[in-house]
């Protein structure tokens, strides 16, 4: 089940809001738990009990780790809980890459293959190990008591508001909301607000430009404007689906009683690497900041020790990505390099870039590392790299043409428009709060949900793209 689906928006979110706002607060918890385990078990009830056991082994890893004599054995314990883990998320994401890297090479020498089942990857799996990792982390430092209450715990880990696809929410940021929390109109109604900006960003921009994006990725030879094309689609696609997906999880959150924090700050607009990793996937971000750059050292010691652990941390961020191929292994070194080069070219004093300059090569590198994020292989990432470079000619070709509609370039248009709006808020803000702007901030998220609804009914649910990380 998809937030962006009939079976979601007509059955399963008035069904549970009826109950969870009738019953007592004490039982809220409980209801929040029963209903996310039926809401992955839509999917697969199989995988709902790998999903159950993580959730029991997360919340026994934080008595155990709490409970344990010394600051080594807790230390120890962590260990074990992290690295079983660590292993079952690395199973479902690398089985099948490392069986075909295998074949590849017994192929080459003629051997044969290996007798192999595909191995289908959990939706949701890597969301759900980071955060019991945080979590256990937090214990063992001391960060945050285990929680004693199994249902307390499992509603935190297993809420389908942010399940499938984060934010990655950590046990501290909503402890005190777990514990006890209230459901006021006014956060309702902005919740809402917020999940049907989501549900828009989702399905009038991400939906309608993904067709295209399958479409030219999907070409042998694409040409410099195929490949262009393609790859601004997919940049505008990728965001306004991820960030959506957050929108929509924040909203839900706010409508439950919870606080989330924001996921994105206008990524696009970002002046540097750098500061593109401070507005992208901000759960993630703060993640690997926190629990693996610091520890590993950070920048304490030294330049170089700095940039080879901001190179390690970034490629295990792209292994975490990773599912389907080694691209998203080079995607994390990539922009490890790039953060490497940035970090580097600060420290031995170098040229200051013009500040349009510096956006410009920004959004070009990070276009440039989507295409690797979005190939289907290595040679089909290289086969758009002669795209965008020309070596393929220059026009667009007959199958571009033909699939092209006049909807990808509003659905486009959309987007970059909605990208680049942020660059007028203050004067937007600054204009007179009258009736009119009201009724338009609150009438507009309204049509855009019926809009979308409308296209959900006629062309079916798209899953999101990060259902597949």
């Amino acid at each position: 089940m998809v937030f962006a689906s009939l079976e979601f928006l007509t059955l399963f979110l008035p069904a549970f809001l009826a109950i969870y706002v009738a019953l007592p607060a004490r039982w809220r918890n409980g209801v929040l738990l029963f209903c996310s385990w039926l809401f992955y078990g839509w999917w697969s009830p199989v995988f709902l009990l790998l999903f159950i056991a993580l959730t029991f082994w997360g919340w026994f890893g934080g008595m155990v780790i709490d409970r344990a004599p010394s600051q080594r054995a807790r230390g120890g314990w962590l260990a074990v809980f992290i690295v079983v883990n660590v292993l079952i998320l690395g199973w479902y994401k690398y089985a099948n890459i490392v069986v075909d890297s295998l074949d590849s090479v017994l192929g080459a020498g003629h051997a044969g293959s290996i007798p192999w089942r595909h191995v289908v990857l959990p939706i949701g799996l890597s969301f759900i190990v980071l955060q019991s990792i945080s979590y256990l982390i937090d214990v063992q430092r001391g960060t945050v008591a285990a929680d004693r209450s199994m249902i307390r715990y499992g509603a935190y880990q297993g809420m389908f508001v942010h399940l499938i696809a984060g934010p990655i929410i950590r046990y501290a940021w909503v402890r005190r909301e777990l514990v006890s929390r209230e459901i006021d109109w006014d956060g309702f109604a902005a919740g809402a607000r917020r999940l049907m900006v989501g549900m828009s960003m989702k399905v009038l921009v991400a939906d309608t430009l993904s067709p295209m994006v399958d479409a030219i990725f999907s070409l042998h030879a694409p040409t410099l404007a195929d490949a262009w094309l393609g790859c601004g689609f997919y940049t505008l696609q990728l965001f306004f689906d991820f960030a959506g997906y957050s929108a929509m999880a924040i909203g839900l959150g706010q409508m439950l009683g919870f606080r989330f924090p924001e996921n994105f700050k206008h990524p696009y607009l970002a002046s540097s690497i750098q500061d593109f990793w401070r507005r992208w996937h901000l759960s993630l971000s703060s993640w690997i900041r926190d629990y693996l750059y610091i520890p590993l050292g950070g920048n304490r010691h030294g330049e170089w020790q700095a940039c080879r652990n901001l190179l390690l941390t970034m490629a295990i961020a792209g292994l975490w990505h990773g599912g389907d191929s080694w691209n998203f292994l080079l995607w994390g070194l990539v922009h490890g390099i790039a953060l490497m080069v940035a970090r580097l070219w600060r420290r031995f004093d170098m040229p200051t870039m013009p500040s349009w300059l510096s956006h410009v090569l920004t959004l070009v590198f990070v276009m440039l590392a989507w295409t690797l994020f979005r190939a289907a292989g290595f040679p089909a990432a290289l086969a758009m790299y002669r795209g965008q470079f020309g070596l393929n000619g220059i026009g667009l070709s007959d199958a571009t043409l033909v699939p092209l509609r006049p909807v990808h370039a509003l659905a486009a248009g959309l987007g970059i428009v909605c990208v680049l709006l942020p660059l007028w808020q203050q004067r937007w803000d600054s204009l007179p709060d009258t009736a009119l702007r009201q009724l338009w901030q609150a009438g507009w998220p309204l049509a855009g949900f019926l809009l979308s609804f409308g296209l959900i009914v006629a062309r079916g649910a798209v899953p999101f793209l990060y259902f597949q990380f």
